[in-house]
């Protein structure tokens, strides 16, 4: 009989586990309340009650695979031999011999959905499919590839999926639920009954600062070459008022010309220009406002080596070229946001010079400059967490997160690498330098600090900016979210109330 070991099960996650031994379970707990261990919980229940059989975990990464595989191993009695870590790294006889040979697998989804497609793996004995970072599971990700394949195969099925956030439209909610053949709902929030008493108080803050006028007069300049572009695309179809289109409304009509265009529809060419005109316009817009004008004057240096019709349009427009023009004269000045951050984490490690603080940000270049102006502190030792795309092996990735757990570093300035899953130690402070419109990664963001100790997060915004939008979006978003998964847990318990007709 296996066992866990080294940690007791918290009120909510045995509460959990009552509805995960008997369905296939949605679970959305807030980030760092223990969704592994919630898994960890029912694989030792499968593994002990349906002998002879596997549980695999899917997690999206591989740093993310590789500390899930090593919470397996000190949080239960399997023999750390038996729980293995697969990746495209080993070849796929090695895998096949590690998955037969294992009772925990860990591995990312890529990896299993070609094994399996390519009969290199049976799911048959797997009794437990976990499915870390569900909110991924859209039609034809990896995640739903293998779902599918595992109700097909497996003798003992189940399946627990696990998230922060699921996403904030029931649309969207229900779509997860479909591919991962979800039966039941369990969702948890830091003021719940049962999960209250094991968070600690987290103060929320948010910081406002102002553009300097000469910032903002330039960025009205942009500003009126995007409303023009925005303004266009009534002729091409869009019906919403000029004022009220947003990013989404753009996007949305991109696609359809996309379609138009692969149907033959020829006019689908300059209404496409146009979008990006327009997409490209409200970058730089987000760039200048929302990061630093060093940010916006590499985007324009990007532009201007596009061979598009896009670019050089906007290039060659005579408001841009002013603008251009003012922001070389305004390259002394530093973004307030920026200031700003310094002055919050000088005065964070002025009061506690043990202070360990995360800052996030969504762009490269913004963390970069971060981590110099950082670095002008005292008591600071910044360092940067990025992902592959950015230039970051996974090896270093590891490195990095170890050295900071270990106070090599105090400050950690990462992109979206630094929201989803990875274990970071102990926080004390989280620093959101910009937004996304995301609940997913706001609520990820959030739930850095306040894990073992209070801790305190901290929305810098410039005033009348995008950030404003973003931020509270992502507010309401969450609190949408929660509402539609609520109910549609009430939704299930009241159909298991009522009486079976004869």
């Amino acid at each position: 009989m296996f066992a866990i070991k080294d940690f007791t099960p918290r009120e909510y996650q045995e509460n959990i586990l009552k509805t995960t031994k008997e369905k296939n379970t949605l679970v959305c707990l807030p980030t760092g309340t223990g969704k592994t261990k919630s898994a960890i919980l029912l694989a030792v229940h499968r593994l002990n009650t349906c002998p002879h059989t596997k549980t695999l975990v899917l997690s999206p990464t591989k740093p993310l695979s590789n500390q899930i595989c090593e919470e397996y191993k000190t949080s239960t009695t399997i023999a750390p031999a038996h729980i293995n870590l697969l990746t495209g790294m080993l070849k796929p006889e090695e895998r096949k011999k590690y998955f037969e040979a294992s009772y925990i697998i860990v591995a990312t989804p890529q990896t299993i959905a070609n094994d399996v497609k390519n009969k290199v793996i049976n799911l048959k004995d797997v009794s437990l499919l976990v499915i870390d970072e569900c909110h991924r599971s859209k039609e034809h990700y990896a995640n739903t590839i293998v779902a599918s394949q595992y109700m097909e195969q497996a003798e003992y099925p189940r399946i627990l999926a696990l998230t922060a956030s699921p996403g904030s439209t029931k649309e969207k909610i229900q779509e997860i639920c479909k591919n991962l053949y979800v039966e039941d709902v369990e969702v948890r929030t830091e003021q719940d009954e049962d999960v209250a008493p094991y968070i600690q108080k987290k103060d929320i803050e948010h910081v406002k600062v102002d553009l300097p006028p000469e910032m903002a007069k330039a960025s009205k300049i942009i500003e009126e070459v995007y409303r023009e572009k925005v303004g266009m695309l009534r002729s091409f179809g869009m019906t919403k008022p000029q004022s009220l289109i947003n990013k989404r409304d753009i996007l949305l009509m991109q696609i359809h010309f996309q379609g138009e265009l692969r149907r033959g529809n020829k006019r689908s060419f300059a209404a496409l220009s146009l979008i990006a005109q327009a997409i490209k316009l409200g970058y730089l817009i987000e760039l200048w406002e929302t990061q630093s004008t060093h940010a916006a004057e590499k985007y324009l240096e990007k532009l201007a080596q596009e061979t598009s019709k896009a670019a050089k349009t906007i290039l060659n427009n005579s408001k841009i070229q002013a603008f251009k023009i003012k922001m070389n004269e305004l390259k002394a000045i530093t973004h307030p946001k920026l200031l700003k951050t310094k002055e919050i984490v000088q005065q964070t490690l002025e009061k506690d010079a043990n202070a360990k603080i995360i800052i996030f940000a969504n762009y490269r270049s913004t963390v970069d400059e971060l981590k110099e102006l950082i670095s002008q502190i005292p008591l600071a030792k910044p360092t940067i967490l990025v992902g592959q795309k950015l230039g970051f092996t996974q090896k270093e990735q590891l490195s990095i997160i170890e050295k900071f757990n270990k106070d090599v570093f105090n400050i950690l300035i990462g992109t979206s690498i630094t929201e989803e899953g990875l274990s970071i130690g102990s926080l004390d402070c989280a620093i959101f330098y910009d937004h996304t419109g995301s609940e997913i990664r706001k609520i990820q963001r959030s739930g850095r600090v306040g894990r073992i100790k209070p801790g305190k997060v901290i929305y810098i915004v410039a005033k009348g900016t995008r950030d404003e939008g973003l931020l509270w979006s992502s507010v309401r978003k969450e609190q949408k979210m929660h509402n539609i998964l609520r109910g549609m847990k009430q939704k299930i318990e009241k159909q298991q109330t009522l009486p079976v007709k004869k």
